[in-house]
């Protein structure tokens, strides 16, 4: 028997990114950190809808995103479960690693940026490491 996912949808309505992609990518991340797992159901639109205060017809265009992505798979009468994951088990099985990186982010907040601060500066230091792996 499947289980329910955990996942929480958080819409910030100020950010500027539509609502339906705002599922998608925190869909997508918690498929990366493990928190979803193939096999685990999404929660339904009615649900969504009534955690998030979000039009039905939203969270639905989010789940066909992600079924075209081959992510989830809607399965009628039953929901929408998570067919694979995102991402390296390096992501959840490392804690050393997660520790460094709290320890950065604590840094950066008493240095006094904010979360747009570092998350503009990881994104910048991200992009330059990453930027040979883009051209292959």
């Amino acid at each position: 028997m499947a289980e329910f996912a955990a996942v929480e949808f958080r819409i910030d309505r100020r950010s500027g990114v539509a609502t339906y992609l705002q599922i998608v990518q925190q869909t997508k991340q918690a498929l990366r950190l493990g928190v979803l797992e193939p096999g685990d159901r999404l929660p339904t639109a009615r649900e969504v809808v009534e955690a998030t205060a979000i039009n039905p017809n939203t969270v639905l265009k989010a789940y066909r995103e992600l079924e075209r992505e081959g992510l989830v798979e809607a399965r009628r009468g039953l929901g929408t479960f998570v067919r694979r994951t995102l991402g390296s088990a390096a992501a959840t099985t490392d804690p050393p690693l997660r520790a460094e990186l709290t320890e950065w982010t604590r840094r950066a907040r008493a240095a006094g940026l904010d979360k747009d601060d570092v998350s503009a500066l990881f994104n910048d230091v991200l992009d330059s490491t990453f930027k040979g792996d883009q051209d292959s």
